[in-house]
């Protein structure tokens, strides 16, 4: 795992892109990641890629907790364990930040999402609207 730097940023966008490209048509509309600003992501240092680019998390430090604001894997190596790898990775970085809980949200229509941060020990804290989407939203309280 590496933070993005700005030479990243069109992998990065095409990451994300193919990851959440066939939601699309689940959801009815582009899922929030999809438009995101990746080059202010990246600049402010909040884009984190493993190594060969195949999957990305954004983590942005709040007030006693990580927003884990989006994971992403390549389609073709989903069931790979990155995904989990990357949020075993979030989980280290609140640790090392003095953070004691991570939160995610994720749309509503995305099951097996929901299934796998459920499998992870997350717990959904409510539902609201996100951007003009129906969101689950998640909350992992880290044991000291």
């Amino acid at each position: 795992m590496r933070l993005a730097g700005p030479e990243d940023k069109a992998a990065v966008e095409r990451l994300v892109h193919d990851a959440y490209e066939p939601w699309i048509e689940v959801i009815g509309m582009r899922p929030v990641p999809m438009e995101a600003d990746y080059a202010a992501l990246i600049e402010a240092g909040r884009v984190h890629v493993t190594d060969d680019l195949q999957g990305l998390i954004v983590l942005v430090p709040e007030d006693g907790v990580l927003l884990v604001d989006n994971v992403a894997v390549r389609p073709e190596s989903h069931g790979k364990g990155i995904g989990r790898a990357l949020l075993a990775y979030a989980e280290e970085e609140a640790r090392r930040l003095g953070l004691p809980a991570l939160r995610l949200y994720t749309n509503v229509k995305m099951a097996s999402n929901i299934a796998l941060y459920t499998s992870l020990g997350y717990v959904e804290t409510g539902r609201e609207g996100v951007k003009g989407r129906s969101a689950v939203m998640m909350r992992k309280e880290l044991s000291p």
